[in-house]
């Protein structure tokens, strides 16, 4: 039996410098080859959250345009060894993202964020935060704590109603509605009031 749960979308998020930090190569490398098997698996080859998921090094936090890629050619070489739960495809309705979550995210920590309506992000803490008010943790260096993917939303995308859905606490799922043209609904008024 499936336990589909639906995850709330935020349009604003106030955090000042959030994301201000960049993840560079350099870092990444001793952090992962220093980190635990829930680092490994959070931030590993095949996750969504990974830096190496699209063939070289790409910092999640900056903003991906994902949907200009084909996920067979983007991740086959992933694909081929068995190694990715990450899947994304267009529809004639929407654009869609599949991603299996990491064993070891906190899952009550998934959120989902519409950037001016130009970027969807995902993020979650892996590692609780020690209580400090002082500073958010997606400002300092977040990949301590959380992870990120930020993606570019189509120019066709409508932002206003993107859906998410955690599947089994572990299958989360981002349908972008596109947008209705205004051209397409003004040629159905027309042909509706034609005469016959």
């Amino acid at each position: 039996m499936t336990n589909r749960r639906r995850l709330e979308f935020h349009t604003e998020d106030q955090t000042p410098h959030k994301w201000s930090v960049s993840l560079t190569e350099e870092v990444f490398k001793i952090f992962f080859s220093q980190g635990t098997p829930i680092l490994h698996k959070i931030f590993g080859g095949g996750s969504l959250f990974s830096p190496l998921l699209f063939g070289k090094f790409f910092d999640p936090s900056d903003a991906f345009p994902l949907w200009e890629f084909e996920s067979d050619v983007l991740l086959s070489n992933l694909r081929s060894s068995g190694k990715t739960s990450v899947d994304w495809f267009r529809t004639d309705e929407a654009y869609v993202l599949k991603a299996e979550l990491p064993a070891g995210a906190e899952i009550n920590s998934v959120r989902l964020y519409a950037e001016n309506g130009k970027i969807v992000e995902i993020s979650g803490q892996w590692k609780q935060q020690k209580e400090s008010k002082a500073k958010d943790w997606r400002s300092g260096h977040w990949w301590e704590h959380g992870y990120v993917r930020r993606l570019e939303l189509p120019e066709d995308a409508d932002c206003r109603k993107i859906e998410g859905y955690l599947n089994n606490d572990i299958f989360l799922e981002v349908r972008i509605p596109k947008k209705t043209l205004d051209c397409d609904r003004d040629d159905t008024i027309t042909k509706k009031s034609d005469p016959l």
